[in-house]
């Protein structure tokens, strides 16, 4: 990428409760607007903040309305109704116009300031795609940040060790994926999974958290749970290779419970109790179903990435370095 002229970005913000919090983030984003280096020296502008709607319980509205009139770099996008952080985000990268996307949130945890940083790693080490780091645990509490932190364990087990597992909702994005991502994923696709298909080269940089401004989270813990649902349903094949682990396992068992039965009727002469035969029959047969089942799966499993919008590739007009295996 060509590092002598400004790297152009495009801040997402999707707000949900930002009635509070909205006037003091763009506040500090407004500097930035301004040509400026990165702590590498390399020049950076903010070129536009897009404000997503997703309806809210709040009059964020009004807010984001007079944010508008106040502010010309930003600009606005209405969502019909609240489909959620993911949605909106996504609904944000597709009116994106900069070299860049950085996606952020409404509650001021995440400091704009840090943009800089995100951008140095990706252009020193030629990434399509950065995760902020968080050297500090987020104030939600220690039951929310112990399932936080259980959750994005299991996803980086899903995605084969990738290091695409520690997401963050502060990210940087390359614009050219960022805006294929936007135009082609389904509905029901997780922000980081679609991510995930598209991008080779993902790092992440260390940050700290701010605490919260005047804000009530807008997640229960059912909304979390959902989010992490989704989340397990489009990693792919692995939580459906489950079902025929599973029913391999309960065929081979069958089969030891055979192999013992056998033997100690002819080799020990021992009496053989009825329950043998029983829990050989529903094992083997409970087996069977269930690899089948996970065959069907397997078939269902590509049909949903197709009906997702998975891409079979992605065009860049710039070249992207190979993939190094850390």
């Amino acid at each position: 990428m060509n590092t002598s002229s400004p790297q152009r970005v495009s801040l997402v913000i999707p707000v949900y409760g930002g009635e509070k919090t909205l006037p003091t983030l763009i506040e500090e984003i407004e500097p930035l607007t301004q040509m400026r280096s990165t702590p590498d020296g390399a020049s950076y502008v903010v070129c536009e903040v897009i404000l997503v709607h997703d309806c809210g319980p709040d009059r964020s509205d009004l807010v984001m309305q007079r944010m508008g009139e106040l502010y010309p770099f930003v600009q606005l996008v209405w969502l019909s109704r609240n489909y959620g952080q993911h949605a909106a985000t996504m609904a944000g990268m597709a009116s994106a116009t900069g070299d860049w996307v950085v996606t952020l949130d409404e509650d001021g945890q995440q400091d704009p300031a840090d943009i800089g940083r995100l951008l140095d790693s990706a252009l020193n080490e030629s990434l399509q795609l950065v995760y902020a780091q968080p050297t500090n645990l987020p104030s939600h509490g220690w039951l929310r940040n112990t399932l936080s932190r259980a959750a994005k364990k299991i996803t980086i087990k899903l995605l084969h060790n990738s290091p695409m597992g520690r997401f963050n909702s502060y990210r940087l994005i390359d614009g050219e994926v960022a805006r294929t991502l936007a135009a082609y994923c389904g509905s029901g696709v997780y922000l980081d999974v679609g991510l995930y298909w598209m991008v080779g080269r993902i790092g992440h940089c260390p940050l700290q958290l701010r605490n919260e401004m005047d804000r009530p989270s807008g997640y229960s813990y059912s909304k979390l749970f959902g989010h992490f649902w989704n989340l397990i349903l489009t990693t792919g094949t692995r939580p459906l290779r489950l079902i025929t682990i599973m029913g391999f396992c309960s065929m081979i068992l069958a089969m030891a419970i055979t192999v013992y039965a056998l033997y100690g009727k002819f080799i020990l002469d021992s009496p053989v109790q009825g329950w043998a035969s029983l829990v050989i029959v529903v094992s083997f047969f409970s087996g069977a179903t269930l690899t089948s089942l996970g065959v069907i799966a397997e078939y269902l499993a590509v049909t949903m990435g197709i009906v997702m919008g998975k891409p079979l590739y992605v065009v860049s007009t710039k070249p992207t370095r190979p993939e190094i295996n850390k």
